[in-house]
């Protein structure tokens, strides 16, 4: 067994300084975090830290923002998102087209010009109901306070609903989990899906319950400021321990459901290194994505020569030498680092692995010493051969 080893982790995520809506610069502000300490387990139930300014519990409240010196003139919905980054664009929009901000005790359109002095008061309407059903899935968690939650999602779950799903995705069992406690995700009353995995991936998914944490979360994903690694059951044996694939990924000409490597698609970054071995049959490695294409690990993996067990649309063949063949792609989200989205802490979030990846791993290992055993009758049978000649 090769040593496990660590990827360069590279997540840096300094907690910026508060910003009130006076002074605030021309660029875009960074969200406001307000030092709430994220907690886990029992603790979380009865945490204590509050959403940021604009989160939960501030639908109906009036605001004032008032627009700082130096403005000279700017469209009032540029305004307002400049100087209350932890609010969504979609958030404020709806405040708009309901007539909630005003200047002056007049209700204002979006592109309304405003000036330096201004104060512009708005409110957020309602939350709206989710349209999708809250089911009581069993959920397993491995972190929740009040601005987000993390799962193991197990295989075979789809995160989003669509027109072919049922009402047994992610989303359905995450309205039931954290029915009361969701402030709403654009106005609607809904878990914030910062990022998704594949039907049959398994492992660590995170959701936002406010605005402001959905921000965060995405803007961490968008600019690449964390760190995720995945764990990948791969036919054959790289013979290097450890290697960085560096193509880009676009989506196949003739099979649009298939990705594929090549030229005119979009960057992709994935770094891999051995975690185990057995014999010639297969691989554990440990993968760490800087990018985040569709199938991206599935795809780089086959482009290696080396496609994950399971993964029949990438190539993979069922093996003679196993007991039983996987009955899924064998690959799992394990580990995920981030910064909370309120306190600025490092999460370091870790998924257990599922019961079907561990009886793979086995039946790998059995499969193995089952070929040494094999290997070492043919010699020891062809030295006997020898002697008596």
């Amino acid at each position: 067994m090769d040593g496990p080893g660590s990827l360069a982790a590279y997540h840096d995520d300094p907690t910026p300084a508060n910003h009130d809506c006076l002074g605030w610069p021309r660029s875009r502000l960074p969200l406001r975090r307000d030092g709430a300490e994220a907690v886990s387990g029992p603790e979380a139930q009865s945490a204590g830290a509050l959403p940021p300014r604009g989160g939960a519990g501030e639908h109906g409240v009036v605001q004032t923002c008032t627009v700082p010196e130096g403005v000279r003139r700017m469209r009032a919905d540029k305004a307002l998102a400049a100087a209350r980054p932890e609010h969504s664009r979609t958030a404020l929009q709806r405040a708009f087209d309901e007539g909630r901000v005003t200047l002056r005790g007049r209700a204002i359109a979006r592109d309304h010009w405003v000036t330096a002095g201004d104060a512009l008061e708005f409110s957020f309407p309602p939350t709206v109901p989710a349209t999708v059903r809250a089911v009581e899935i069993p959920l397993e968690v491995i972190f929740e306070d009040k601005h987000l939650l993390a799962v193991n999602k197990p295989a075979g779950m789809i995160v989003h609903p669509g027109a072919a799903t049922g009402e047994d995705t992610l989303v359905h069992a995450l309205l039931a989990h954290c029915a009361g406690s969701l402030s709403g995700i654009g106005g609607v009353e809904r878990p914030g899906i910062v990022h998704r995995l594949d039907k049959e991936t398994t492992g660590v998914i995170v959701v936002a319950k406010h605005d402001a944490a959905h921000r965060a979360l995405a803007d961490q994903f968008a600019t690449r400021t964390l760190k995720k690694e995945y764990l990948a059951l791969v036919s054959g044996v790289p013979p290097l321990l450890s290697g960085t694939i560096d193509r880009a990924i676009a989506r196949h000409p003739t099979h649009r459901h298939r990705m594929t490597v090549g030229e005119g698609g979009k960057p992709a970054r994935t770094g891999w290194e051995r975690v185990e071995v057995f014999g010639n049959i297969a691989a554990q490695l440990r993968c760490q994505i800087f990018t985040g294409r569709t199938h991206q690990i599935r795809v780089h993996l086959k482009s290696l020569g080396h496609p994950i067990l399971g993964d029949a649309l990438y190539g993979w063949k069922p093996e003679a030498r196993l007991a039983a063949q996987p009955e899924r792609v064998m690959l799992h989200a394990e580990h995920l680092v981030l910064a909370h989205p309120v306190s600025g802490r490092p999460l370091d979030l870790r998924a257990p692995l599922p019961e079907d990846f561990r009886r793979m791993i086995q039946g790998l290992r059995k499969a193995a010493q089952a070929g040494r055993e094999s290997e070492s009758e043919r010699g020891s049978g062809k030295c006997a051969n020898t002697k008596r000649r």
